[in-house]
């Protein structure tokens, strides 16, 4: 069990180095700002994503410092495969208990069956945080699961703390795991003692929970509470009417159900479709089967009392509970997010509670023969998996050279497109050189106010930051990229030339200046160009 996780971490090695597109856009930049003194100095360079925690993000940035990108690889890669052994603890809690081999191996199998989940295996030592925080959602249920009786006898007040506290040690650091904690919280008013009991053990996990965020959020909601008026900034305005954003709720609602009757067919659509719900296409083979499972197992509980032979009411009291948690947590992602990365803690119980559920539905010579069966077409259909990105391995993770400018104090740095992100790009620029977004998604009036402020305060020069395919320059590049490329760039400058122009600014490509960046062995480039008031010709231009 605990020699897993190595293995998870040699496997993040052989898939090659992250390069996901919000680790370019924010997880460098955010903790970059943070220790730097950039927050509220810098302007959206990361858009919304700019101001989400960056406490999370600490680990890689830390790691990115003093490690060579192999030995970060891996020991993301181990980390998260601590979730195999939080999922054995998980299965050794709710299977019956037997001292034969069989029984001994089998929540061996159904872990790692969950850990070769197409979700988890995509972001497998990367910095999205799903399979991070996983190991704090995944040891709440552990420690739900394992004092579970102590629950039931009204004892346990410590734990239950603990649980909720581990719960929101989880949430502070990705508030989409906020799904986790109303579902873990219902599934204690399922432990089998008196109602006043159940009301004690979900109030005092709630109280736990809360106090788990304060501790790996508060600081950052006060941040940007005192900051902009808004812990949330620059969500959920509409509640806080913060003047630097505009009044919108920022919810992303292209991977939501249009409908009720999507709603309720939601699984088989995804799994038809899985763009629907992520922007890779990973297998969605696990989600039919577990709907129609969890209706065959409702429709046979409600016609007679469902017990599996030989086990307690307590034992049967916590499979319940994880069932119940499981069924009421994807309901509360259906109608919050409906993007599937945020589901990865489900998808790692997954073969657990196929077996579950088919120990209700059948006999146990049979339930044992169809949960296999039903594992292994999931974990087959599921390799290999996609990913968000990797690139060959370099010297560094990530580097790029820089324009040397002579009072970063006095400069600023405009940028003007949101794709391909360019917030890592600040991370190599000196702290007190200010990095503003024109194009954040979420301006206000008073957002621009500032943007002109900042500029009327340090007499410049200033300098707009673009992409750059690299054509003409990158020898690697065959004629229809070049081309390809050429016209991209044109795009590019073109775009960029109107939203100046709408602040009163231009910019001359031929005076921009070309740098190389690198994503481990990958090359890329970008442009910094000078930027002048538009009624004004740069120096040297007819």
């Amino acid at each position: 069990m605990w020699f897993m996780p190595v293995v998870f971490g040699l496997l993040s090695i052989a898939m090659r180095q992250d390069s996901n597109w919000d680790l370019r856009n924010y997880h460098l930049y955010n903790p970059f700002a943070w220790l730097n003194g950039k927050v509220g100095l810098d302007l959206a360079p990361a858009q919304m994503q700019t101001y989400f925690n960056p406490t999370i993000d600490l680990l890689y940035y830390g790691l990115d410092k003093i490690a060579p990108p192999r030995v970060l690889g891996f020991v993301m890669g181990a980390i998260h495969g601590l979730n195999f052994v939080l999922l054995v603890a998980i299965a050794r809690a709710v299977l019956p208990v037997a001292r034969n081999g069989r029984q001994i191996r089998l929540p061996l199998c159904l872990a790692m069956a969950g850990m070769l989940g197409p979700g988890f295996i995509a972001q497998l030592g990367n910095t999205m945080g799903d399979n991070l925080t996983a190991l704090f959602i995944l040891g709440a249920v552990w420690l739900v699961l394992r004092h579970w009786e102590a629950f039931a006898q009204a004892r346990g007040t410590a734990q239950v703390l603990l649980a909720g506290l581990v719960m929101g040690l989880g949430v502070g650091l990705k508030l989409t795991n906020g799904i986790y904690a109303p579902a873990l919280c219902v599934a204690l008013l399922l432990v089998p003692a008196a109602f006043a009991v159940r009301i004690q053990m979900a109030f005092l996990f709630g109280v736990g929970v809360l106090a788990g965020m304060a501790i790996t959020a508060g600081h950052w909601f006060w941040k940007m509470w005192t900051l902009f008026g808004n812990p949330l900034y620059p969500q959920f305005n509409t509640l806080f009417h913060s003047p630097m954003a505009a009044a919108t709720g920022i919810a992303d609602l292209r991977f939501m159900p249009h409908d009720l009757v999507e709603k309720v067919l939601w699984p088989f659509i995804f799994a038809m479709h899985p763009e629907r719900v992520s922007e890779i296409r990973l297998s969605m083979v696990a989600w039919p089967i577990l709907y129609i499972a969890f209706i065959a197992f409702i429709f046979t509980t409600l016609r007679r009392h469902s017990a599996v032979a030989g086990t307690d009411v307590s034992e049967r009291s916590r499979a319940t509970a994880l069932l119940a948690f499981f069924a009421l947590s994807y309901l509360v992602w259906l109608n919050l997010f409906g993007i599937y990365r945020y589901l990865v803690l489900l998808e790692l119980v997954t073969p657990l509670v196929v077996w579950l559920i088919a120990q209700r539905l059948f006999s146990r010579q049979l339930a044992g023969k169809v949960a296999g069966l039903l594992i292994l077409l999931i974990v087959v259909s599921s390799v290999p998996s996609k990913n968000w990105g990797r690139v060959g391995w370099g010297k560094q993770t990530l580097r790029a050279e820089v324009t040397a400018i002579a009072n970063p104090a006095q400069s600023l740095v405009l940028t003007v497109h949101v794709d391909p992100p360019m917030g890592w790009i600040a991370t190599y620029y000196p702290p007190d050189l200010a990095f503003v977004s024109l194009v954040p998604g979420f301006e206000s009036e008073r957002y621009l106010q500032r943007v002109t402020e900042m500029m009327a305060q340090r007499s410049g020069p200033f300098y707009v930051l673009l992409s750059d395919s690299g054509a003409g320059v990158d020898s690697r590049m065959s004629a229809q990229r070049t081309q390809s490329g050429i016209a991209r760039d044109a795009q590019i400058n073109q775009d960029a030339g109107r939203v100046l122009a709408a602040r009163g600014l231009q910019f001359a490509a031929a005076a921009c200046v070309r740098h190389p960046a690198y994503v481990g062995n990958d090359r890329l480039y970008y442009r910094m160009c000078p930027v002048t008031p538009l009624a004004s010709t740069p120096a040297g231009q007819p």
